[in-house]
């Protein structure tokens, strides 16, 4: 479910500003995403894991399960971003995003090799 965009979170009297908050019924957990225009920096690290740890604290049901943080980046250097995100307590992940949707035959084509691994 899509919660709303620029959700707004106070922290020490200092607002900041989630980029998207859905809820997954299924997985019983907020997802947050931050879009970023740039690569990868360890900064984007540390701001979605503050927003996840509010979340945490101060969002979830008790019976909700932890929540889950995306970054959605411009360009994403694998080797940096393992270092980036490694040892994060929470579940961060960070990927990047195209401008242009492939036609629908080659997003059939990946989501069926997607299944199938």
């Amino acid at each position: 479910m899509f919660v709303g965009s620029q959700q707004r979170i106070t922290i020490n009297n200092t607002h900041h500003y989630v980029d998207m908050v859905f809820y997954n019924k299924i997985l019983r957990s907020y997802i947050l995403i931050e879009l970023k225009s740039t690569k990868l920096k360890i900064k984007d690290a540390g701001q979605l894991n503050t927003y996840l740890n509010y979340f945490k604290t101060e969002i979830n049901d008790k019976d909700d399960n932890l929540p889950i943080g995306i970054i959605l980046c411009a360009e994403k250097d694998e080797i940096a971003a393992e270092y980036i995100l490694g040892g994060l307590e929470n579940n961060v992940f960070a990927s990047k995003y195209t401008y242009v949707l492939p036609d629908k035959e080659e997003l059939v084509r990946e989501l069926e090799n997607a299944i199938k691994e």
